[in-house]
């Protein structure tokens, strides 16, 4: 049984628990409606709780909740759900970072301010699943809102989906698909052309490196250490590899385990190769 404190929409309510201290966000269709504030109500089946004791990247669920609209935190809500028929039981509480997120997303659309997501292909095809469910958000905003999103801002959304799934803060999926995109630039320049962000070649690379990444923020080592067969087969790929670790390990301010190296020369190595054998046809 839980006591209405707020009714925000028809559909939103903030109450108190039974304990008269934990502070609760209700959402479902309808559970204000007709509402009055100290009315008790009952959780539904249909209806989702969220706890206001949360902390979050972007500060606490309590102070949060009051400058989102219920429109923004019912929408971010339904994508959470179709994200959870996706990938089964995810972290809800998500939902005060990306609420707010579309909150200000919306504001800056309606004033025709645009930002710029330089990572969005890289996150497209990263975190792929994720962003097929983020996607879905662009006719909800038309049809309820009348808001034409951004794929840029798509891209944003992904992350913090990813972050439900992963149990993973929003910026350390930023720099994951920002390594990503480094490795690749570093890569790209030392053969010098452009790597086919569809391409298997891409995939393979933009993969290991994803989990290279989380293996450095785990602490996870590597078993078997490849470096000296590797750097002396492909003296260059071991080269850009160490440039490209280095440089990693830099922009996480996270130390690499010297054995991811070799793995990653390989990787580069296989790259390198199939874009000349594509250049030679």
């Amino acid at each position: 049984m839980y006591r209405i404190t707020k009714v925000l929409n028809h559909n939103t309510v903030l109450a108190v628990g039974e304990d008269g201290q934990s502070s609760w966000l209700i959402l479902g269709k309808g559970v204000g409606f007709g509402k009055k504030v100290t009315e008790r109500i009952e959780l539904r089946e249909t209806d989702t709780l969220y706890s206001l004791q949360e902390s979050t990247e972007r500060g606490r669920a309590t102070e949060l909740v009051k400058s989102i609209s219920p429109e923004c935190l019912e929408i971010a809500d339904e994508i959470l759900g179709r994200a959870e028929q996706t990938f089964g039981k995810i972290d809800r509480n998500i939902l005060f970072p990306m609420a707010d997120h579309l909150e200000y997303a919306i504001q800056r659309i309606r004033k025709q301010e645009q930002i710029s997501n330089p990572l969005n292909d890289d996150i497209r095809v990263l975190f792929h699943a994720e962003y097929k469910v983020a996607q879905e958000i662009a006719p909800i905003l038309l049809e309820r809102m009348n808001i034409q999103i951004e794929a840029d801002e798509i891209g944003y959304i992904a992350l913090h989906i990813h972050s439900a799934i992963e149990d993973q803060r929003v910026s350390q999926a930023m720099q994951m698909a920002g390594a990503v995109r480094d490795c690749i630039s570093l890569v790209e320049r030392e053969i010098g052309r452009p790597i086919d962000l569809l391409s298997l070649s891409y995939n393979r690379l933009m993969n290991h490196v994803r989990y290279m990444v989380a293996r450095a923020l785990s602490g996870e080592k590597l078993k078997i250490n490849m470096n000296d067969y590797i750097e002396t087969k492909f003296p260059k790929a071991f080269q850009t590899a160490t440039t490209v670790c280095d440089h990693i390990s830099c922009s996480l301010k996270c130390p690499l385990d010297e054995m991811e190296i070799g793995y990653l020369a390989m990787h580069i190595e296989r790259v390198a190769s199939d874009e000349l054998k594509e250049e030679e046809k």
